[in-house]
Parts: structure tokens; sequence; C-alpha cells
């Protein structure tokens, strides 16, 4: 009997055994599989891809949390906020430039270079409160507490504007996270990232931020209504405290533009201020003559300088094209440009209300001096051999050779003429504005010696060759404003119309360097201060022009080929 529990025992620890050695050799076979597999691999070109799959997992999570903020902005990302006595809509958007626009229907658009970030602050002004814009009509008293108002409800705006922009991007990413990934850990990163970006465009934004971009702003829409909009020149200049002052002058115009149904109001500039009208390269576009007839009632325009070529040959049978010159309401300073010929010159000086300069002659026209000379050159045509520079290099040492003698005489020229901007450089250091065209473009240039070089686009819209292109090129002209004391440039508005068969409008407002808030003053050009017994910068040239970027913006020139100027 005792053999028996022996054999049992040994029979059970043998089934033991096996059963521990069966345990022990299945969890590794999956193990052992795999690494037999890997070797044996006939695509070798897997791996590379998997080493790639990381890149490509991270651009598919960024591509998510970007389309996902986006949509959530779209979706809920606006904050309906009163701002004095409009109802207005702030809303965040994606943008490449950054920047506000302030959307006012039905007059059109003010877009202001206010901070550079990936993304832009909309704000639309949808309707007159009539409550409160009733209250200010009884009560004009608080017209003088409305910039604080205006100041208050945009900060309160602008924060409840990044509190519910931040839970709709966040929000916007993770949905998006959660439908695409169907994982709640990557969703929640999704949204993460998405509140990071946002934190980080709002640190730029804050970070490159700039108040006093409402003082060059770009105005797009109905062209009569902009001057209102954009303020005169002597207000901008001497008030430096400008972000509150200019948003409640904005809000105040903007008021009086919806309490008028019918009319819009009239440009009121400031009565001290002299405004010239600069057109050039007119090319007998008849267009211009209504134009610029308009400029100058709406402006209330002091003179109108003509940089020349506005004729096209140059021919006894153009003449009559400049006769609505007499009746245009201003007086009249014109140079001969390449396309003028002398039989234009000599028309133009029976036209009554004209003034035609050359070889240096001064006149005094709306309490400002001018002296000018005519092109050198007379090229209606292709045909015509061009002397070239030498020949525009010495005109415009005969034109400052003359403004010294008239300085020398006690009569200083404020604002010198020539066609062609070779010749105009040639007066630097000589006198503090030089007015040039030719080149079809606006162009805004200090020169080495302080002069500023002021190049005017095509006021024709290069006339008739504007359909030599594949779009007609815009008609451009610009407003000067100086001050009557010093005869120093304040500001300037760059206008732009669309050419042939456009209806568009633009208004941009620039600011002389010196003539922004924190500018030192510096020394004019012919050695006098620029400081008036007022105190008021006197807008003398600076080292560099204000609001003039190479492409556009906001008053950007444009590039257009000019054709044949």
């Amino acid at each position: 009997m005792a053999r028996v529990p022996a054999a049992t025992a040994t029979t059970m620890t043998a089934i033991r055994t096996t059963l521990r050695r069966i345990r022990r050799a299945l969890p590794p076979a999956p193990r052992a599989t795999t690494r037999r597999r890997r070797p044996r691999d006939p695509h070798p070109a897997v791996e590379p891809a998997r080493r790639a799959r990381p890149w490509a997992r991270a651009l598919g999570l960024v591509t998510v949390v970007v389309v996902g903020a986006w949509l959530g902005l779209l979706v809920v990302g606006n904050v309906r906020t009163p701002v004095g006595p409009m109802n207005t809509t702030m809303t965040l958007r994606p943008s490449l430039t950054g920047g506000t626009k302030i959307n006012v229907s039905p007059l059109g658009a003010l877009e202001l270079s206010s901070h550079h970030a990936p993304v832009r602050l909309d704000v639309n002004v949808d309707q007159l409160d009539p409550d409160r814009a009733q209250a200010l009509v009884d009560h004009p008293e608080r017209i003088s507490g409305l910039q604080d108002e205006i100041a208050s409800d945009v900060r309160r705006g602008t924060l409840d504007l990044a509190l519910r922009s931040g839970v709709a991007v966040v929000t916007g990413a993770t949905a998006l996270g959660l439908a695409v990934y169907r994982r709640p850990r990557r969703a929640l990163a999704a949204g993460g990232l998405a509140l990071g970006l946002l934190a980080a465009s709002g640190g730029t934004a804050a970070a490159t931020w700039n108040p006093n971009s409402v003082l060059e702003p770009k105005f797009s829409g109905l062209l009569s209504s902009a001057p209102s909009l954009v303020g005169n020149a002597r207000s901008i200049v001497t008030e430096f405290d400008v972000y509150q002052k200019e948003l409640a002058r904005l809000v105040t115009n903007v008021t009086k533009l919806y309490d008028v149904t019918s009319t819009l109001p009239a440009y009121q500039p400031d009565p001290t201020t002299i405004r010239v009208l600069h057109v050039s390269d007119i090319h007998l576009n008849p267009a211009s003559w209504k134009i610029i007839a308009s400029l100058v009632e709406q402006y209330e325009i002091n003179v109108i300088v003509d940089s020349g070529d506005t004729m096209d040959h140059g021919t006894a049978a153009e003449n009559a094209f400049l006769d609505p010159i007499a009746d245009l309401g201003a007086p009249y300073v014109w140079v001969r440009g390449n396309h003028d010929s002398r039989e234009t010159q000599r028309y133009l000086k029976g036209v009554e209300n004209t003034h035609v300069l050359d070889e240096g002659k001064a006149v005094n026209v709306g309490g400002l001096r001018f002296a000018g000379i005519g092109d050198p050159q007379f090229t209606p045509d292709r045909s015509t051999d061009k002397a070239g520079l030498p020949s525009e290099e010495a005109a415009g040492q005969r034109l400052a050779a003359a403004l010294r003698a008239q300085k020398a005489a006690g009569t200083p020229v404020d604002i010198a003429i020539a066609h062609n901007p070779n010749a105009a450089r040639e007066t630097d250091g000589d006198v503090p504005l030089v007015l040039a065209g030719h080149l079809h473009h606006p162009e805004m240039e200090v020169l080495d010696e302080g002069t500023r070089l002021r190049i005017e686009g095509s006021t024709g819209g290069s006339g008739l060759r504007a359909l030599e292109g594949d779009y007609p090129d815009p008609i451009e002209t610009s407003v000067l404003y100086f001050d009557r004391d010093t005869h120093r440039l304040q500001a300037w508005d760059e206008i732009k119309l669309g050419g042939l068969g456009l209806t568009t409008a633009e208004v941009s407002r620039h600011l002389p360097k010196e003539n922004q808030p924190g500018a030192l003053q510096s020394p004019s050009p012919s050695g006098t201060s620029s400081d008036t017994p007022s105190g008021k910068p006197s807008g003398t040239p600076s080292d560099t022009p204000s609001g003039t970027p190479p492409s556009t913006s906001p008053g950007g020139a444009t590039t257009r080929s000019p054709g044949r100027p």
C-alpha cells in the first residue's frame, strides 16, 4: 500500500511540471513570433515610413487644431457690445497681417495697422442706438466725456471678446480632435494646443500694439465721406494723446452720418490749414477734370499743382482739352512734362486762373510760394530720341540755382515742381518740398539733405495707355496739408480711384515722421528752426517718410506698370 501513494505522487508531480511548462511556454509565444517576423519583413521601406509617422501625426494634429480653432471662432467668437452711441460686433479672425478693420456700413471700412499677429480684429458698426444718440443731442456737454466712455466700452468689449474667443478656440479644436481621433486624450491635447496658440497670438498682438495707427487709417468706400471720418490735418498733428481722442472723433462723426439720412456731412477743414491738391500725368483723360473739381469742392482746396504730362502728344488739336481748368474752382499751377509741348505751354498761359512755371520762375499762390521748371525733353512717342538723364539733371540744377537766388533775395520758395524725379532730386537741400510725377505711381522720399520728394501717380489713370495692360491703372492724386504760419507739410492724404470701368475709392492718411507722437524737432533744409512760437511741429522733412510701405498698405502705392510715362 505504501507504493501507491508514491506512484500517485510521481504522476501528479509530472502533471504539475508539465502544466508549468505549458504556462511558461504560452505567454512568450507572441513575442517570439514578433521577433522572428521583423527580420523576415519583405518590405524594408516600411521602417522609414514608421520613423516619419510621428511627423505626420504632428502635422495632422496641427491641422486639426487650426481648422477647429477657426471653426470655433466663426461659430462663437464674436461679441455684441455698445461703443458710445453705436451698437457694434467685435470678432477675431485668422489673418496673415493682423491689424484692425472697422466696417461702417454703408459707408465703407477703416483699416488700421494696429498690430502684427496672426489674428485680425473686426469691428462692425451695426446700427445707431437712437436713445444714446438722442441723449448726446439733448446733452451736448456729454461729448467732452465721450472719449472716456468709448475707451471703457472698447476695453470691456475686448476683454469679453478675448474670453469668449478662448472658449471658442478650445471648444472647436477639442470637438474636431474628438471627431477625428476618437480618443479623449488626443482631443484634449488639440484643445490645449489651440489655447496655447491663441495665447501666443494675443501676446504677439500686445507686444506689437500701435495705438497711434489711428493717425494713418486706410479708408475704402464712399469717397465723399472719407474726409469726415479721417479728420482734419491740424487736429491730427497737434493732439498727440491721440488714441482715445481720435477714437472719440471717429464715433462722433459716424454718429452724425447715421443721424443724417439723406445728406452726408460736408468736410470742414481747419481754416488755418493750406490745402494743396497734387495732380500729374492726366494724359488727356477728360474724366480727370470732374474728379479734380469734386475734390476741390470736397476738400476746400486752396491750390492745384499739376506736375506735367497733362497732354499726350502736345499738338494744337489737343489744346481745347485744357479749357476746363478755368472752372475748377482753385488756382492752377503747372509745369511742362515730356508729353507737353511748347505750344501747350503757350496756350496754358492764356487760360484764366493758371500759373505756368518754367526756368525757376516763382509765384505766390494760395499762401505758398512755388517755383518750377519744365521738362527739357519732349517725347510724345517712341520715335522721338530721348536726351536722357543728363538733360534732366541739368534742368534740376538750373531750378536749384533759382531756388538759392530766391532765398538770397529774402523770398524763399516753399514748394518746387519738376516733372521728372531725376530733375527734382537736384533741388535737395534748397527747398523743403519738391513735387514730381512721370512714374505713374506715388512715392514719398526724404532726400539726403532733408528735402522731401513727393512723386504723384497718374491722375488720368495713364489715359488711353491704361488700355495697354491687363488691368486699368488707378486714378491717383493727393491732398497736401500745410501749416499757414510755417508753410511746412503737416500731413497728406493719398486718394486712389479705380481705373476705367472700376468704381472703387480709397483714401489713406499719412504723417511726416516728425509730426508723429514723440518725434523730435529737426532743422529744415533751409537752415531755419522748425520750432514755431506755439510749439507745434512744423512738418520739416525727416530722415524717413511715414506711412509709405513698399507695397500696400494702407495707403500703399500701386506697383502696376505705368506703360510709357
